[in-house]
């Protein structure tokens, strides 16, 4: 039960921000950023229903995708979102936008929304719409991130506005926002995990490693590998370090081996102590 009702207070909080997002900084300046949002933006346009009244209609049919998907529990928790962001957004839509200028409020708007949906997925449910057909296409395709599956659609979505709208300035602050949006989107999900793996040969492979273990406090697995021209048995060093401890690894192999060959590349995405767990639900 406090799980739970730490989870809805997560979600009432990040629907908020949400809402702020759209309310205070999108909405008012004609930006419509992509999914069920933005084509409630570009609807409101033309019918002059509210925003959020028409963010709620257009997430029933959805709902019922995801009831059939994902089961009651975790459609009660998307259903508390929707209402609580259709509400917000209604509520927040009487107040003087924060600015009416479209850079900062793509900028600013599109912060807030990709923030308010990472921490209601991280809840256990969603803020509907889009999400909920994204949440389907990564079961069946897990190697795609989310960031980049809301970026398709929701640049359908701006272009889609243009023709409402008639403004090509409108249409790029908004494509600038969906991109803003993935990026920090991506970024509240899988956090800032991002690291380096390195691999290191040299004549001096002790030492690398004993100062590795005793000064940058990282794990290191001997890689055993033969040499394709001297046919010479070689020791490999293997790390995986957060981006910003690489540099040190570099001081210390050109420390101890300046003819040392070594090579530094990205990992995207770390399983295991220290980083994510395994069990750990794919958002």
């Amino acid at each position: 039960m406090k799980k739970t009702i730490k989870q809805l207070l997560i979600i009432f909080v990040a629907s908020a921000v949400y809402a702020a997002g759209v309310s205070l900084f999108l909405d008012p300046n004609n930006l419509a950023p992509g999914g069920v949002t933005g084509i409630s933006v570009i609807l409101n346009r033309l019918s002059g229903i509210p925003t959020g009244t028409l963010y709620f209609l257009i997430n029933v049919p959805i709902m019922l995708l995801g009831l059939w998907k994902f089961g009651v529990r975790f459609i009660a928790r998307t259903a508390f979102s929707i209402v609580c962001t259709s509400t917000f957004t209604n509520v927040l839509s009487y107040y003087e936008p924060l600015t009416r200028e479209p850079l900062p409020a793509a900028a600013a708007g599109s912060v807030l929304v990709a923030t308010g949906i990472g921490f209601v997925f991280k809840a256990g449910a969603t803020t509907g719409g889009t999400d909920i057909i994204i949440k389907v296409l990564r079961r069946k395709s897990p190697h795609l991130k989310t960031g980049f599956l809301f970026l398709v659609t929701d640049f359908c979505i701006v272009f889609l506005s243009g023709f409402v709208f008639h403004d090509i300035d409108t249409v790029l602050y908004a494509l600038l926002s969906v991109i803003i949006m993935g990026k920090v989107l991506d970024y509240v999900l899988y956090g800032s995990d991002e690291a380096r793996m390195v691999f290191v040969i040299a004549q001096n492979h002790r030492a690398i490693a004993d100062r590795l273990i005793r000064e940058i406090d990282t794990g290191v697995t001997y890689l055993h590998g033969t040499g394709g021209y001297s046919r010479k048995d070689k020791e490999i060093l293997m790390c995986v370090v957060r981006k910003q401890q690489a540099p040190r690894i570099e001081d210390v192999v050109r420390q101890e081996d300046a003819e040392a060959f070594m090579i530094v590349t990205s990992a995207t995405e770390i399983f295991g102590e220290g980083y994510k767990s395994f069990f750990a639900e794919k958002l």
